[in-house]
């Protein structure tokens, strides 16, 4: 394969990276947006989708690109796969971004409740589990992603207390219910950035070293 053909692919590999950081950058900020009920932050938020539609668009196209032009083969087809499949993960979790920085107009004022869900923390493991991701893309390093079921496992489990949670303030307190049903969104789609992280990584690993894993 020509010289050519790998400078195209690593820069398109480090594009790649760059999305998933934009679109990790984007999920963290909204969340941050949410629990600040911060609506100016949250309209930059929001105004970043179309950073992550044009990125999806034009990495993708590169993408096909080189396999039209140069039909790698081995381990240069798996990466290119690979890359696709971190673009589609990258450009839902930047969606998710999205989503939960739209919420932020719709709580402002409304009534709350002495406990706020655990949803900072929550961000934090995810947005962990998303750079550990990238960073074991561009530098081919698996052990990062090694444990991320077990991290996985955390986060789903965080969501089922974060649901419980909200549901009986809900219950006993009806006034809140527009506010904790944005809660109840926010963790959901922090739970399913997370799986996408671990379906990015699954890609990766597959990328590396030929062999398909599932991580549950």
């Amino acid at each position: 394969m020509s010289e050519k053909f790998h400078a195209e692919l690593d820069l398109l590999k480090q594009d790649t990276i760059g999305m998933a950081r934009f679109a990790r950058n984007m999920l963290a900020d909204a969340v941050q947006t949410l629990i600040a009920e911060d609506v100016s932050h949250a309209s930059e938020v929001l105004s970043r989708k179309v950073g992550i539609q044009d990125r999806t668009i034009r990495l993708e196209d590169r993408a096909y690109q080189l396999i039209a032009l140069y039909q790698p083969m081995a381990k240069d087809m798996r990466v290119i796969v690979c890359i696709l499949k971190v673009i589609a993960g990258a450009e839902r979790i930047g969606r998710y971004g999205k989503d939960i920085a739209t919420m932020v107009q719709y709580i402002k004022d409304q009534p709350s409740y002495p406990q706020p869900p655990p949803l900072p923390h929550m961000a934090t493991l995810v947005t962990a589990m998303i750079d550990d991701v990238t960073l074991a893309f561009e530098k081919e390093n698996l052990e990062l992603i090694r444990d991320l079921s077990s991290r996985d496992d955390v986060v789903d489990a965080i969501w089922h207390s974060i649901f419980r949670q909200t549901l009986t303030i809900m219950m006993e307190d009806p006034k809140t219910i527009s506010r904790y049903t944005s809660y109840i969104m926010a963790a959901r789609y922090l739970e399913r950035s997370a799986d996408h992280a671990c379906k990015m990584a699954e890609n990766i690993h597959y990328a590396v070293t030929g062999e398909r894993i599932e991580i549950k």
